[in-house]
């Protein structure tokens, strides 16, 4: 008879500079799927939640899945929140006998009443079952890994790409070791080491740069028959919270002064090239520029805005890149998105090509990313948001922006949306009829993910720096809680 194994997957990735709280409905509006609905929603696709059941028909696992859910990268999970996701799956685990547990996490979640959501959850889950029941986590890179989450999950396995394409391989990954473990083959446990930085000076990106090496080295390592993962975690320096930063894990057993030291030694190239930065950020007036004059016969210009990435907690409403492009006259182009409530809610009661006078964006806080911007636009289309990927990320997945719209500004094509999303699947314009391989000019709002999808159809690509929520420059943010000195804040520290 096969083991029993309990899943679910708990995911959000915290920005404690955001002034909007995580709530219920935030994961209503991403995604909260019980059982079998998540199975049928998730279990085909590019998920953590594919690789278990991969790893489960392989082995011949009885697989009881709890819960899927995902909240838009925002402020601070409620506790009311917290508890609707952990008491379904703590209260499974307490009434029946498990094998073992796996749990697709994201390793950056902070709640309103502690720091650490995911070792909050682990310790929860602790409490009710035995200390011998083996726990397995997945990650993604940009988890801020606490010292909890690596003494009570004994197996940790990070996605190994940024941007984020190995999801299902991942789970994959962790629910063989899994399985070697309840199988009584391997006792793994995990160590961890760090340095004393916000994050990984590039973001943690696997497509060009130092990562390109350091996974290299990782899977050599993985190599030796008593090490069974080494996970590289970029952190996320959007959580102004005391464990924060870059971490180098190793998943084995035997020799750990050993794996401590190889652990170092990437923690220690981690810091010592802590200048060496990847990408050049614009400012939006030269992005600007840039635009106005590109010639698009290879593809298109695509500029992504850094700063106000709604995958990295920024509130999406920055009206700073889009200004610059009205203001230097640039047309055949597509911007998006531009996050307002407000103004979605006022064009729906609307007729396609109506013109409207409209104040777009602007409206959390003028401070990051800038206030509003008035213009007169004509409405295109108007919907309820609703699209399917076909990307490497979020390829057949369903996701909504909510109640949004399309407004040509002069030359400009702007998508306006409800909900918060960075974009990374083309589907995310294609859908709502802009097609953005016919652009002269695509104007985005991502760091990195959009890479994947957009890549592959660019002319060239530009990044800058809007001076919204994530902006790179952390010494504009409202630090209270990291430990001092840390790198960037104090560029003497050693």
């Amino acid at each position: 008879m096969g083991f029993k194994i309990l899943t679910a997957e708990v995911s959000h990735e915290t920005n404690t500079f955001n002034c909007h709280a995580t709530d219920e409905r935030a994961f209503r509006d991403r995604f909260l799927l019980k059982g079998g609905e998540a199975i049928s929603e998730r279990g085909a696709a590019n998920t953590e939640l594919a690789g278990f059941l991969d790893a489960g028909r392989t082995h011949g696992w009885e697989v009881q899945h709890v819960l899927s859910a995902a909240a838009a990268p925002g402020g601070r999970v409620t506790r009311a929140a917290f508890d609707q996701l952990s008491e379904p799956i703590v209260g499974a685990v307490g009434s029946d006998r498990f094998d073992g547990i796996l749990l697709g996490l994201h390793g950056s979640m902070v709640t309103d009443f502690c720091e650490d959501g995911e070792g909050e959850l682990l310790q929860r889950i602790r409490e009710v079952t035995s200390a011998t029941v083996p726990i397995a986590i997945t990650l993604d890179p940009h988890a801020n890994v606490s010292r909890q989450m690596c003494a009570l999950a004994d197996i940790i396995v990070s996605f190994r790409t940024y941007p984020h394409v190995d999801m299902r391989d991942t789970g994959r990954r962790a629910g063989d070791i899994l399985h070697r473990t309840m199988a009584g083959e391997i006792s793994p446990r995990t160590i961890r080491a760090t340095c004393p930085m916000l994050k990984e000076v590039n973001g943690g990106r696997t497509d060009i740069g130092p990562m390109i090496r350091r996974i290299e080295m990782a899977r050599t390592y993985e190599g030796h028959a008593d090490v069974f993962a080494v996970s590289i975690n970029a952190g996320f320096a959007a959580a102004d919270i005391a464990e924060v930063g870059p971490t180098v894990l190793v998943t084995g057993q035997g020799d750990f002064a050993a794996h401590s030291a190889f652990a170092e030694t990437i923690a220690d190239d981690i810091w010592d090239r802590r200048h060496e930065v990847l990408n050049d950020y614009l400012t939006v007036e030269a992005a600007a520029t840039v635009a106005a004059e590109f010639d698009c016969k290879r593809g298109p210009l695509v500029i992504a805005d850094y700063a106000d990435n709604p995958g990295g907690g920024g509130y999406g409403d920055s009206t700073n890149l889009l200004r610059a492009l009205l203001d230097a006259g640039v047309t055949d182009a597509c911007f998006g998105p531009m996050v307002d409530r407000e103004a979605t809610q006022a064009v729906h009661s609307a007729e396609i090509g109506d013109r409207v006078h409209i104040a777009l964006g602007g409206k959390t806080d003028a401070r990051f990313g800038g206030g509003p911007l008035v213009v007169n636009a004509e409405i295109v289309s108007i919907s309820d948001g609703q699209f399917i990927g076909d990307g490497p990320i979020i390829g057949g997945l369903r996701r909504t922006f909510g109640p949004s719209a399309v407004l040509r500004v002069g030359g400009i094509e702007i998508l306006v949306v409800t909900f918060a999303h960075q974009m990374l699947d083309l589907q995310q314009f294609r859908t709502f009829g802009i097609d953005p391989v016919r652009k002269r000019v695509v104007a985005l709002k991502s760091m990195q993910h959009f890479r994947a999808a957009f890549e592959p159809i660019a002319g060239k690509v530009i990044v800058c720096d809007s001076g919204a929520l994530c902006t790179p420059h952390h010494e504009r943010l409202p630090y209270r809680n990291v430990p001092r000195p840390i790198f960037p804040l104090d560029q003497a520290v050693a």
